[in-house]
């Protein structure tokens, strides 16, 4: 298995595509953290986040990935801070390497990877 943007084979990646690392349904505003990566979160009704915590680059950069983004947090690494301002319809997918994810409100499923 390679690394960095290339980690998973093609095998693998479709795997993950398809839900086989496993998923969570969140519909409360604790924090949820896990003991592996989120790597895609599907949005079954309009949600807002209060977090997203991303995964840290394997050297440590934040090139692929953003560190933190939260309410009133400054934009963190290459990425704009998310608040609850900001609506994710129902349905839509987003992708990324996440360790906790906080709703604001609404419902996901978030896949492992």
């Amino acid at each position: 298995m390679a690394g960095g943007l290339h980690k998973y084979t093609v095998i693998e990646s479709g795997n993950t595509q398809l839900g086989q690392g496993g998923s969570v349904f969140i519909d409360d505003t604790s924090a949820a953290t896990f003991n592996g990566t989120v790597v895609a979160i599907t949005m079954v009704e309009d949600t807002t986040f209060t977090l997203l915590t991303s995964e840290a680059a394997k050297d440590g950069s934040t090139k692929y990935y953003a560190n933190t983004a939260a309410v009133s947090a400054a934009a963190a690494g290459n990425t704009n801070a998310i608040d609850s301002s900001n609506t994710f319809p129902a349905g839509m997918t987003i992708f990324g390497r996440w360790t906790a994810v906080t709703l604001n409100g609404g419902s996901v499923i978030a896949y492992m990877g």
